[in-house]
């Protein structure tokens, strides 16, 4: 987790366990032999993420504690490209 101050749009903890699998899961996949070694973390992504969606702002206006908008942007995409956002979205509709 990281050291910044938490925002109001901040995934709960009972959520990001529900979810993480998810996320891991979709890095396992895409490591191996000649991958770049993953430093960022998927928790603080999906914060960042969440952030935009909530107050709609412009990806590059996101607060500056948060990852590179570049950065999480490509995480953004690739999610809801092959589907690992509707995979999320089902599980949290499924427990709410």
């Amino acid at each position: 987790m990281s050291t910044r101050r938490a925002y109001h749009s901040d995934v709960s903890d009972a959520r990001w366990a529900l979810i993480e699998p998810v996320f891991v899961a979709w890095r396992a996949a895409r490591s191996g032999p000649g991958t770049a070694v993953r430093v960022h973390d998927l928790r603080e992504i999906v914060n960042a993420i969440l952030y935009v969606n909530r107050t709609r702002i412009p990806w590059e206006y996101r607060p500056h504690d948060f990852l590179p908008f570049k950065t999480v942007y490509d995480y953004f995409a690739k999610w809801e490209a092959d589907g690992t956002t509707e995979q999320v979205h089902n599980l949290l509709r499924d427990r709410t």
